[in-house]
């Protein structure tokens, strides 16, 4: 997968744009109501990669099923997963796991009294 595609799959989720907080060679997706970062994509080593959030449960079973799936480089190591994006990882696995993390870091409904 290329950085043009990765971009143009995460953009294609609702309400949400890119953003270079870091400088060049960081790309943040976020949501544009609560501005949290959804997927950050980066070259490391040669690779090009996407941090993206994970349930800490569901973190430890991606991290034993899938080579590509390692620890959030520069994250929390509980929360967040480095995915190398130039690997075997299918893209539906890849797909459901930026899912998981925009729906985890999605704005939070308020309730209506």
């Amino acid at each position: 997968m290329r950085l043009e595609e990765i971009v143009e799959y995460c953009l294609s989720y609702p309400a949400s744009y890119e953003d270079h907080p870091f400088g060049d060679g960081w790309t943040a997706i976020r949501h544009k109501r609560n501005e949290k970062i959804f997927a950050l994509i980066f070259e490391k080593d040669g690779h090009l990669c996407v941090n993206l959030k994970c349930d800490p449960d569901r973190s430890d079973f991606l991290r034993n099923a899938f080579e590509e799936v390692k620890p959030g480089y520069h994250m929390s190591k509980e929360h967040w997963n480095t995915i190398i994006l130039d690997g075997n990882l299918p893209k539906d696995d890849l797909h459901d796991m930026l899912k998981h993390s925009f729906d985890l870091t999605k704005p939070k409904r308020k309730e209506k009294k």
